[in-house]
């Protein structure tokens, strides 16, 4: 199974993806005075401004979520959704970025987009410092179902890993591809519940958002981080299944295009 080759060819050279993946991350905030910091500073001030908009200006209900501010509750699906479009954004760049790697030596290509990813993930792991201190301010419960936030951040990975193979594949070969994505991640985040709450899309418009992978994944988040109960398991086992069967086409197409990077470098 391709799949299965792959991961065992990724593992064989888990040295060499360790170290790109310190690279990356090291790189990114050398030469800045805050470093670090910037990964908690984005999201919070993005967070802060459009809680300004959309809870002072605008007044968007939380509905089933009435309870906890909406700085909470906008940032829950925030950071998920910040991670996602940044982890996409820089890997449909890493081929480009690593052309010089690529006709070099050999080694599994895949390694470039994945390590670009966990780079984001350890930058998701500072930001979420933020949310941890706004739950301790405003004394917000946590129960036993938080342990959900593990499969659903697995299943977001898959489906992060899936478009990152067919982005960074079709970028090396086509250079629209970086603004094309752009332009894909802005209209997917506003099609995405984060800012409001899916029960202020009309009935009969939610066929859209249940089309909508990452509108699972951002209900299933809240519902088990605010909402304190499980999450649709329905809903989240075919988020599951469409993930993995995108993954497996996002890694064939890469794989089938791989022949001609060089060609296209």
């Amino acid at each position: 199974m391709l799949l299965v080759n792959e991961i065992k060819a990724i593992y064989s050279r888990r040295q060499l993806l360790s170290q790109m993946v310190s690279r990356e991350i090291k790189a990114r905030y050398k030469q800045s005075i805050l470093g670090y910091f910037w990964v908690i500073l984005n999201p919070l001030f993005q967070m802060l401004v459009m809680s300004f908009a959309f809870s002072v200006i605008m007044r968007i209900p939380t509905y089933a979520n009435s309870d906890i501010p909406y700085s909470i509750f906008l940032y829950t699906a925030l950071l998920p959704w910040t991670l996602f479009a940044n982890s996409l954004t820089s890997a449909s760049n890493s081929l480009v970025n690593n052309a010089s790697l690529i006709t070099k030596i050999y080694f599994p290509r895949t390694i470039l987009p994945l390590a670009t990813i966990i780079a984001k993930i350890v930058d998701f792991l500072f930001a979420s410092t933020v949310l941890i201190a706004f739950f301790i301010i405003y004394k917000i419960p946590i129960n036993i179902n938080i342990i959900w936030f593990f499969p659903i951040f697995f299943i977001q990975q898959i489906l992060t890993m899936a478009l990152a193979l067919f982005f960074s594949a079709s970028n090396l070969i086509y250079r629209d591809i970086q603004y094309l994505l752009s332009l894909i991640l802005s209209l997917w985040m506003y099609l995405t519940p984060i800012v409001y709450p899916l029960d202020i899309v009309p009935a009969k418009l939610r066929f859209i958002f249940q089309l909508n992978p990452f509108s699972v994944l951002v209900n299933a988040y809240r519902q088990t981080i605010l909402g304190q109960q499980s999450p649709n398991l329905t809903s989240l086992t075919i988020a599951f299944f469409s993930s993995f069967f995108l993954l497996l086409l996002g890694l064939k197409f890469f794989k089938q295009q791989e022949k001609t990077f060089a060609d296209n470098i």
